[in-house]
């Protein structure tokens, strides 16, 4: 194992002490969730014009019915 110091902001910080839920390994769920987009994305053929449009029309389909 790696040993890594790292400086984060003192609110980040001063919320990870009051939020215990807040650990660690909640970067290592995410550096997985990221490796799994990565290899989703690369078999995309989609562009990101076309990922954005569908992502607006998602978003105002989920608006219209929460309004």
């Amino acid at each position: 194992m790696v040993t890594m110091t790292v400086s984060i902001p003192e609110v980040i910080y001063n919320e990870m002490q009051i939020h215990s839920e807040l650990k660690w390994s909640a970067f290592e769920k995410k550096i997985k969730e990221l490796h799994w987009m990565d290899k989703v994305l690369a078999k995309s053929r989609l562009t990101e014009t076309e990922a954005d449009k569908i992502s607006h029309s998602i978003k105002r389909g989920i608006r219209k019915r929460f309004q």
